[in-house]
């Protein structure tokens, strides 16, 4: 290979090094969240039953479900609910203010799929540009020797195309990985929205109650 095309093969493993990375700390992320978030569930439900507001947000603070997507959800809820407390309207304040955790939640969730999905779709043209460049160079040396016979051509071709093959086989493992995680997390913001709807429920709930 030529010294460009050596660039483009490093600047691919990169790329599918910076995918392993990203695959196996979004997998151990979702794996801790949806744990978390179940343990969280379990516990806080005989108190949502109870409409102990006191000790659901005493639970959702505690440092076992400090990273809990759940209860992270939980706490800014309950904050924007208590934040206007006399308020008639401090129930819709509470939904605007869930409505817009729901989605930095989900954003915090998903970072580092931008690059599996920029890995995905340059990886490709990447590889290509690599084996664009490894036959110009096979091509210009046989034309300066003054000529060649197949095998140096083919020589020269096969390896320019490892560089295309290297491409395509990262893009298609990180498009396969981004599709993965994008249902899973679609799983998870869909639980999320889920909770976020039944506390509201709750809170109304307890708004009639203490009426």
């Amino acid at each position: 290979m030529s010294i460009l095309s050596k660039i483009v093969a490093i600047s691919l493993v990169g790329m599918a090094v910076g995918s392993v990375y990203v695959t196996i700390e979004r997998i151990f992320v979702l794996t801790r969240a949806f744990k978390s978030s179940a343990t969280f569930a379990k516990k806080s439900r005989p108190l949502l039953e109870e409409l102990d507001l006191g000790k659901l947000e005493e639970l959702a603070k505690g440092k076992e479900f400090e990273k809990a997507p759940l209860a992270k959800l939980t706490r800014m809820g309950l904050a924007a609910y208590n934040r206007h407390e006399g308020a008639e309207e401090r129930l819709e304040f509470a939904r605007r203010d869930l409505e817009r955790r729901l989605d930095e939640v989900g954003s915090e969730a998903r970072k580092g799929m931008g690059l599996l999905a920029s890995v995905g779709s340059t990886a490709p043209f990447i590889g290509l540009f690599g084996t664009v460049i490894g036959i110009i160079v096979a091509f210009t040396g046989i034309a300066a020797a003054g000529g060649g016979g197949i095998e140096a051509v083919s020589a020269g071709i096969a390896e320019a195309l490892i560089v295309t093959a290297i491409g395509l086989a990262v893009a298609i493992t990180s498009v396969l990985i981004f599709n993965y995680l994008s249902a899973r997390f679609d799983k998870l913001d869909m639980a999320m929205q889920h909770a976020a709807g039944e506390l509201l429920d709750h809170l109304e709930a307890h708004d009639g109650r203490s009426a």
